[in-house]
Formats: C-alpha cells, structure tokens, sequence
C-alpha cells in the first residue's frame, strides 16, 4: 500500500529513481525525464518492457525512492553518480579489459616533459591516447624523444642534476637541467609534440619547414639539417598511419556487439582524422540497444575519460542535444553528438562495430555462466536434465525437389563439429516437411541407440506439425532420456503502411506436453543459444542442399547431350573442371578430350548454346524437368 501510494505522487518532472528490495538494498537506478510516467509504466500490465529484472519486481520490489533535479542533463549526472557509489544489481556495469595507457604533457611547467599515464585527471593538463598497447605508446615516445628531445627525467631529476645524461649525449634530449635553454626555444618543440600527437601531420610539418628556412637563412646550416631530417622522418611515421576521414578533427567512434545478454562496446579513436587506436569495454545487461549506448557512454566520460571534438554513436536513447550539452560542458568547448545515417561517419561506425565484434569473439562465457545459461534453459523449458549436449535439425528442399536434412551439435552452448551430419531424404520423395522430419529422426535415433550415442536435448527448426513428426519418431523406437522441443522463427504479424514500423512476433518454443509455446525473453542468452544453433542448422542444410541441386543439375544437363554417356560425362568434367569451362570451350577444343570426337565435340557444343525457350515442349514433362535443371545450373 505504502509503494502505491508512492506511485501515485510521483511529480511530472525530471529526476533519478532508485529501486530498493525488501532489504533495503539499492538494485536499480534509472533516470527520467518525467519521473511520474517512467516508474509507473514498470507497472504497466501491457508493458513491453522484456527486460528480466522488470518480471521479477513484484517479487523483489521493497521500496522505491527518487530525487527531482532541474534538467535531464543533471540527470545523467547523478545517475551516474549513483550507479558508482551503489553499484546496482541489475544495472549496466562497464568492465574493462584492461587499464589503457595515455600520455600526459603539462604545459604549464617551463619544461614540460612527456609522461605515461593509466588515468586522466582535471589538472589542467593535456592528455592523449588511450593506446591500445604498450608497444604503440613506447614506439610514439621513441618518435617524440628523438625528433622534438623533450626532457624524459622527473622534476626532482630537474632541479638537481648537475651533468647531462646518455639521452642528451646521443642527441635525444635538450638538457634544460643543464644548459641554459631558451623557454621559446623548448616551447616551440612543445608545441610540435602537440600537434604532432594530435594527428594534425599538415600544420607540423608546415611549421617545422618554417622553422628549417629561419635556421638556413640565420646561416645555421646544423640546425637547419636536422630539421630537414625530421621532417623527412616525420612523413614517413605518418604515412604509416591509417586515414579515417576527410575530417580534421578527434572523433570518438561506438561500436556494439552482442550475443543475447552479453554486450561489447568498442571505441574507435580518431585523432586528427587517422585512427590512433581502440578500446574494447564489456558489460551484461538484457537492455535495449539504445538504452545500452546512453548509458554506458554516459559512464565512460563520467570516468574522466578524454573527450574528443565528436562523438559518433550507433543508436541512442533520449535527446542527443543533452549529451552534447554535458560533453561540451565537461569539456570546455562545443562537442557534437551524433547518430549518422550516411556518407564516411557511417563507415566509421561499421569498422567500429566489426572491432566490437572480433574483441567479444576473444572474450569466451566462463564454466560459471555457462552453468548458468543452462540451468535457466532446463528450469523455462522444463526440461528433465541439464542439456549439455544439443542437437538441431532442419529440413531444406529446391522447390520440392532435391530434399536434404542437417543435424548440427553445441556441447555447452559451443559449436561441436564432430557431431554436424548431412542427410539426403531415402523414403520421401516430394515437398512433406513433416514425413521428412520423421524419417531423420528415425535414422537419427536408430543410429543412437545402437552406438549409445544420444543427446540431452533436440531442437526442431519449426512449430507444431515438425514437433509431432518428430515426437512420432521417439515413440515408434521408445527412446527415452532425451527431452524434445521444437523452435518456431519470428514473423510479420501484419503488412505497414508507408512509414510504419513492421511488428514482429517473438521466438517460441513449443513442447511436446503443452497447448501454448513458451516466449523466453528476447534477449536472454538460453534464448540465444537455441536460435544460434537453429540458424546454423538452416545455414547447414542450405549449404549442402544447394550443392546436391547444382550437381544435378550439372548431371542432368550433360546427360540430355545426344551421344554422351555417364563415362563421356566424367571425361569432359575432369578435362575441364566446370560446365562453365565447356561451355566457353570451343568445338576444337572439346574434340581433343579423350573418347570424344568431332562430330561428339559438335552436338555437345550444339546442345549448350542452344536458347532454353527452345528446348521446352509442353507436352513432354521430361523436357519440363530438364529446363528447370538448366535454369538451376545457369543460376
């Protein structure tokens, strides 16, 4: 009582709520933009929200309570605030890999040096990176030391040396802690690194053949050398450097990759307009995809993390003018936001993405989690025993003809290729997905019961016709011990009009003992480990079903040749590799094939260039069967 009434106060302003169970304890903290119409729609019976910790508020929800701030922007300030100091159960968390390198110039010092850091800091400072290894910022270091010989000691080292180190004696430092050097003289090299860091390669060296001029004019031909040197060198170090865009400016690019509920977000970092390096940060959450990015980049640049001139985003939840707004407060000067929908920005993204991609692929599911993905697959569908070993079938057939079936495997939720098997349909001759399941299943489970090779769990790609072929199976051979659902794609459920958006219904599972299929969340990853091995039996079956088809039609077109038998057949294959290749050969050089003479050579090369509309005949249903093999192979 006391929770509804706490509903029904709720102001129509913006704010943070934060979400307490029964003990006290904070699990969730969310911002809105109307605190009044946000919290009450988790309450929504017709709420679409699938996320998991939604379904479970009823049981845990204890308390509820929420702070009201002026604007959104504050929002996503103390959101943010909240999610670190509490650390909420069911909130997104960023995990990063790894602690990422940055360099660190104070210029307000008169000798300002070149340092590596791990963390960024309000200190006036100017920071760069992050890089993405430690081989990337030592080999930009060795470039900055030998070309612009900033000091590398410390302050104290500074203050008290008394002679020149090795680093000056072979020309890599100034020694101000020495020699009386010039501020304007060291500053101008400062001012290099600077540019030369922030990938601005046009200005630098523009400034440093300026420079050469001056010392060449000045009669200063030592000097002038070594700049010359320099810039040489520096065009070939930045040659090397990958181009991103036409656009001059620092860029942080978001990619997203996931798999159900596991989630990695790359930046890419564009300085200058050439990419410098990434960043590959991972979290778990059965969020939305928008919501997902706006947190998590909220997260990333509360952290102090550099904040670039633009930031490019695949999706995102809210106002992106808010985002731009705390940015370019937080970073002094006008920062753009933005979700790009063409041109080289949308370039940018997908690369981004791909690098999210392969950094999930390294980052494999722990013996825990996996445990864990099992558990909830067995508990929501029910199922009698843990199912270790899974195994998916599919039917796959070229307009009713040539009709194939795959198996494909998973041993806890990873592919197990030694298990994959193809299967050409014996007892069924024409377009019956239900008497072809059947019949694989048959074979499949006479097989495992005569080896004792059985699974814990198969998946049928269909609904409830291929689910009871195949339960049919199970029952004439009294198999036992292994548990039996069937997996039915999403589709339209209506036609849009212009504008709108398709709707789509979910995944479901049906089984064997139940009237209604079984909806698991959409982005759970039980949900995802089944999908993923349906779809590999689809792309199995396809592969090896197109395969069959072009063989016969390759097969049936050389055998409607007159005079060409299956040993004439075999020959011309094996002299020239494809029907592609005989039929770009000319009548000469099919002759010189072995067993085929002139006459051969000229009804073969006849045959194969003569148009397809003239080989149909309506009243002859072999000529009717024969074209469509022919538009098969052509295809």
């Amino acid at each position: 009582m006391i929770l509804e009434d706490k509903l029904d106060a709720l102001p129509n302003q913006p704010g943070v709520y934060l979400m307490k169970d029964r003990a006290g304890r904070i699990i969730y903290v969310g911002k809105a933009v109307n605190l009044r119409n946000r919290v009450r729609s988790y309450f929504n019976r017709g709420s679409s929200d699938s996320r998991a910790f939604v379904q479970l508020l009823d049981r845990v929800l204890g308390d509820l309570e929420t702070v009201v701030v002026r604007t959104e922007k504050e929002a996503l300030l103390l959101e943010n605030e909240l999610i670190k100091k509490h650390r909420p159960r069911f909130n997104v968390q960023l995990r990063d890999d790894k602690q990422y390198l940055c360099l660190r110039l104070d210029t307000s010092h008169q000798y300002p040096r070149l340092e590596t850091v791990r963390r960024t800091r309000r200190d006036g400072a100017r920071y760069f990176g992050p890089y993405s290894s430690a081989s990337s910022i030592r080999e930009t270091l060795r470039v900055v030391n030998r070309f612009f010989q900033l000091r590398t000691c410390t302050d104290h080292v500074l203050e008290t040396r008394k002679r020149p180190c090795l680093l000056h004696q072979i020309g890599r430092c100034a020694a101000p802690c020495v020699y009386p050097i010039a501020p304007e003289t060291y500053r101008a090299n400062v001012d290099a690194v600077i540019l030369f860091l922030e990938g601005r390669s046009g200005p630098l060296l523009e400034q440093l053949r300026a420079r050469m001029k001056d010392a060449a004019k000045k009669l200063e031909f030592e000097e002038a050398a070594r700049l010359r040197d320099q810039v040489i060198a520096l065009e070939r170090s930045l040659e090397r450097q990958t181009v991103a865009t036409t656009d001059t400016i620092d860029q942080d690019v978001f990619g997203l990759y996931r798999e159900a509920d596991r989630i990695c977000i790359y930046i890419l970092f564009v300085r200058g307009g050439r990419i410098t390096g990434g960043r590959a940060l991972h979290s778990t959450s059965d969020f939305p995809d928008d919501e997902l990015i706006t947190s998590l980049v909220n997260q990333y640049y509360a952290d102090d993390n550099f904040v670039p001139k633009e930031v490019l985003l695949p999706a995102i939840s809210g106002e992106l003018e808010v985002f731009s707004e705390l940015l370019s407060e937080q970073k002094g000067e006008k920062v753009r936001v933005m979700v790009p929908q063409r041109g080289d920005k949308v370039e940018l993204l997908s690369l981004a993405s791909r690098n999210a991609e392969r950094a999930f692929s390294e980052r494999t599911r722990t013996a825990e989690e996996i445990a864990q993905v099992l558990e909830r697959l067995k508990d929501r569908l029910h199922l009698s025993k843990l199912p270790h070993r899974i195994e998916c079938f599919d039917i796959s057939h070229s307009q009713g003809t040539s009709i194939v079936a795959s198996q494909v495997a998973s041993l806890d939720t990873e592919p197990d290729t030694a298990n994959y098997r193809r299967y050409k349909l014996k007892t069924v001759t024409q377009n019956d997905d239900f008497a072809s399941m059947h019949e694989i299943l048959t074979r499949r489970f006479r097989r495992g019961l005569e080896e004792g090779d059985l699974p814990d769990l198969i998946v049928i790609d269909g609904g409830k016709g291929q689910l009871a072929a195949a339960y049919a199976a199970m029952r004439d051979l009294k198999v036992e011990g292994v548990d039996l659902v069937a997996l039915a794609k999403s589709r339209d459920l209506d036609v849009p009009l212009p504008d709108e958006q398709v709707r789509r219904s979910p995944e479901r599972v049906f089984l064997v003992d139940r009237k209604d299929p079984i909806v698991l969340p959409q982005t759970s990853p039980e949900l995802f480990a089944l999908t993923r091995l349906r779809d590999e039996a689809h792309r199995f079956a396809i592969t090896f079903q197109r395969k069959v088809s072009r063989r016969r039609g390759l097969q049936s077109q050389l055998d409607a040749v007159p005079g060409v038998g299956e040993n004439r057949r075999k020959a011309l294959l094996t002299h020239f590799g494809s029907l592609k290749r005989i039929k770009e050969a000319s009548v000469e050089e099919i002759s010189r094939v072995e067993s085929i003479g002139p006459s051969v050579a000229e009804r073969i090369h006849a045959f194969l260039h003569q148009p397809l509309k003239a080989e149909i005949d309506e009243d002859d249903p072999d000529d009717e069967v024969r074209a469509a093999s022919l538009e098969d192979a052509e295809a």
